[in-house]
């Protein structure tokens, strides 16, 4: 899944076209203010598969131990 990238502000003026494209085409949309990463919004089966795993710290540690 690749990330599309726009501002917390450009995000908020369209946000009801971010999140069908993040629905849609299965794309992440990073966040970002001031040219940093902030948040991401996700499609809804990967936020539920990171809620089973027991978050977002515990799924990042799980993918970790897969390298």
């Amino acid at each position: 899944m690749d990330a599309d990238s726009l501002t917390i502000s450009e995000a908020r003026a369209n946000l009801s076209d971010v999140v069908a494209r993040v629905r849609l085409l299965r794309r992440c949309a990073l966040l970002t203010q001031r040219g940093k990463a902030r948040a991401a919004l996700v499609p809804a089966e990967l936020g539920e598969a990171i809620n089973k795993a027991g978050g977002p710290d515990a799924a990042l540690a799980i993918l970790s131990k897969r390298d």
